[in-house]
């Protein structure tokens, strides 16, 4: 048990991370101007999401989850999923959307999972 929740752990902290760091990297450019302050954000963002991963990654191996499509995917999931939520905007966004965006990723999952291996 203790394996699964130090990957579920990891593999949030890495989707907060990479989206924290997708949602300043936005606003890097402004303009012709180059935000500074964004781009360390973004970079900052960036690089605490992919040392979760790495530890995610660990802990995916030990319970033998070792095709990287497999481990892809749970990063690509919890990414998309905080970009949506942190940036506020898919809330607003109507059902339907809502309803497509899930299964597109879902769908990303299915192929994923299927050709894998």
């Amino acid at each position: 048990m203790w394996p699964i929740i130090l990957i579920i752990t990891f593999i949030l902290l890495s989707g907060i991370g990479d989206a924290l760091g997708f949602i300043h990297s936005g606003k890097v450019w402004q303009g012709n101007q180059f935000m500074w302050r964004e781009a360390i954000k973004s970079g900052l963002g960036f690089q605490l999401g992919v040392i979760a991963f790495w530890f995610a990654l660990r802990h995916l191996q030990t319970v033998g989850v070792v095709a990287p499509e497999t481990q892809t995917v749970l990063w690509f999931g919890a990414t998309i999923i905080g970009v949506a939520l942190m940036s506020g905007r898919f809330v607003n966004w109507h059902t339907l959307d809502q309803i497509v965006a899930i299964a597109v990723l879902a769908g990303i999952g299915w192929l994923m999972f299927r050709t894998s291996g």
